[in-house]
């Protein structure tokens, strides 16, 4: 069950560009034959030889223990596919690029903002392809891959000339990505204080337990298979807000996120994917 907001979702809102999102470009140097997905396989959470322009996925970027520094959804450019695109937080951007620059050493890898193209979401379900009003995608527009009921989510070109149709559709994507009880971003995971695994990261299809190594998959891997796992990411109502375990509060939608203990989270009126994962697991 979608939990109630204090301002109304409107899902008939259209389409638009999240400003507070941006594109990082992945690519081999000129005359180089690096492999991108190569690289990014020792590093994050997913498989990246499964991305696809038609399968975007959800990864982290975790500290050797294990927990977040960085979330982000990987794109295949269907224009460019030795390339690699990251859909990460805006004000994140400098920080990732930083980061992912220290394990490159000598790789022969281009990482750098493409600021030529943007994030583009809408809430309903749309066809595949370009919907009429924006710009032709060089990613296919699919469903979000953490949950198919956050809309569909794509990468485009910015306009270059008449902006008056470029709207900003952050504010509604929030809403709607709150209040299915989805969280995400430095805000409200931080920067290396939670757990991979306690972002839901499992449930929402963040993390692949077949693949090989990377930075912080023992601990993750160890979690998953103990089912060690007592606390968890969670949006409650500011009504039912604990402040000792408040990460995000968020006055006009009502909401508050959280990182409570299993058994604080049995009362809680839970969206139907985190109940059903939680009965799973007991």
């Amino acid at each position: 069950m979608r939990m109630n907001i204090s301002k109304d979702f409107d899902e008939r809102a259209g389409h638009g560009r999240l400003f507070d999102r941006m594109v990082i470009r992945l690519s081999p140097q000129p005359d180089s034959a690096e492999d991108v997905r190569g690289f990014l396989q020792g590093l994050v959470t997913q498989d990246t030889s499964l991305v696809a322009p038609d399968r975007p996925l959800w990864a982290g970027l975790l500290t050797p223990q294990g927990k977040v520094l960085f979330d982000f959804i990987l794109f295949a450019d269907s224009d460019a596919p030795e390339d690699l695109l990251l859909d990460c937080e805006a004000a994140a951007a400098e920080a990732l690029v930083k980061r992912l620059t220290l394990y490159r050493l000598r790789r022969k890898i281009t990482m750098v903002p493409d600021n030529a193209l943007g994030v583009y979401w809408a809430a309903g379900e749309m066809a595949t392809g370009a919907p009429q009003g924006t710009p032709d995608s060089i990613s296919k527009i699919t469903s979000d891959p953490r949950l198919a009921a956050l809309g569909q989510r794509w990468i485009a070109p910015k306009p270059a000339g008449d902006l008056s149709g470029d709207q900003d559709v952050a504010a509604a994507y929030h809403a709607l990505r709150l209040s299915l009880g989805v969280t995400e971003g430095r805000n409200e995971l931080g920067d290396g204080q939670i757990l991979w695994l306690e972002a839901n990261a499992a449930e929402l299809n963040g993390v692949s337990f077949t693949k090989g190594c990377y930075v912080g998959q023992e601990n993750t891997a160890r979690m998953n298979w103990r089912s060690k796992i007592s606390r968890y990411m969670v949006v409650v109502p500011l009504d039912q807000a604990d402040e000792k375990r408040q990460r995000a509060i968020y006055p006009e939608l009502g909401l508050s996120v959280e990182h409570r203990r299993v058994e604080d989270m049995k009362a809680l009126n839970l969206p139907d994917w985190q109940a059903k994962a939680l009965a799973g697991r007991a």
